[in-house]
């Protein structure tokens, strides 16, 4: 653990300690965990215990009252077969044969879910931010084959689910970071680099 991150855990765990601060003190960038998440990147603490979300960011696509949901973005499957991800689909594929698929969490390993920019909207997207929409489904990676597809495009499959009030507990417990979105961590970086890109951009004031 460097001596950054240290200092981070240090700071949080003086937070929680501290009654009635944890909540506000796990903010990140003016983000206080009792406001809604979508849109922004919760970044796993360097002791997390869960193996599900080990040095995990995971984009947040929903968050209410009723629960959060959110894809993580750095645990590529590897490149998947188009001909797989559009099994039943009567069509030929005119552009790449393969494409990169990420592993979106523990929860519904076999459902398909699209994070891409809005500039395609098909009618069972759902808007997270000005930027960002999410898709279940196919109706993504079709475009793209037909040649009409959005600008950005991160497929995944599984996603990472919270109920009522599970995620606020584990901010108040200091499981997570909470940062903003970043497109260029979302988009660009490299996938084994994603989590200390997105440590990085938690900067509170210690």
């Amino acid at each position: 653990m460097t001596a950054r991150l240290r200092q981070m855990v240090s700071w949080v765990r003086r937070c929680l300690a501290a009654a009635g601060l944890a909540v506000v003190c796990l903010g990140a960038g003016g983000v206080a965990a009792e406001e809604f998440l979508a849109g922004q990147m919760l970044v796993s603490v360097p002791e997390m215990r869960d193996p599900n979300f080990g040095r995990t960011v995971v984009y947040m696509l929903r968050h209410d009252e009723r629960g959060a949901l959110g894809l993580v973005i750095n645990r590529p499957l590897g490149e998947v077969p188009v001909t797989l991800l559009l099994e039943g689909k009567d069509s030929d594929w005119s552009g790449s044969e393969r494409v990169m698929v990420h592993s979106g969490g523990p929860v519904g390993p076999e459902r398909l879910i699209s994070l891409h920019s809005r500039d395609l909207m098909p009618g069972s997207s759902h808007v997270v931010s000005d930027e960002l929409a999410y898709t279940d489904g196919q109706e993504v990676l079709m475009a793209i084959r037909d040649g009409k597809g959005p600008k950005r495009w991160l497929f995944a499959l599984g996603y990472s689910g919270w109920g009522a009030g599970q995620l606020e507990s584990e901010l108040e417990r200091g499981d997570w970071f909470v940062v903003p979105g970043d497109l260029s961590i979302l988009f660009e970086e490299d996938h084994d680099k994603r989590w200390e890109a997105a440590v990085a951009l938690y900067t509170p004031e210690l």
